[in-house]
């Protein structure tokens, strides 16, 4: 989980802006390790081959962010299939560490943030 909390009009950022920035963190962090992610606009998220890496859910109040970003790192993904993730039916999701990327939580986090700052210009 990524709760980036920034100050939208600070940064000058907009929503879609934050959202894309999330997004394509997480594909330059997949790149990282050969992984083809793409983002969709029709359903905010990262994919690899249509199946779900990453969620992107935020807030903004009083033009700041909550909330953020999951990134599948190493877990048990038999959960979601007892559900639509995302309200998706049929939806599969997957793993960075089934894909050849980092197989621990630490490990994707120190990879994920020169890519999280880059993608929000900071």
């Amino acid at each position: 989980m990524v709760y980036p909390l920034i100050d939208l009009r600070r940064a000058k950022l907009g929503v879609r802006d934050i959202v894309t920035a999330l997004e394509q963190c997480v594909i330059q962090l997949a790149a990282e390790f050969g992984i083809s992610a793409e983002a969709r606009k029709e359903a905010p998220g990262i994919y690899v081959a249509g199946q779900k890496l990453g969620s992107v859910g935020i807030r903004i109040r009083r033009h700041s962010s909550y909330h953020g970003l999951a990134v599948n790192v190493k877990l048990d993904l038999e959960p979601f299939l007892r559900i639509n993730p995302c309200g998706y039916q049929g939806l599969k999701m997957t793993q960075l560490s089934e894909l050849g990327g980092p197989g621990t939580v630490a490990d994707a986090a120190d990879a994920l943030e020169p890519h999280l700052l880059r993608a929000l210009g900071l």
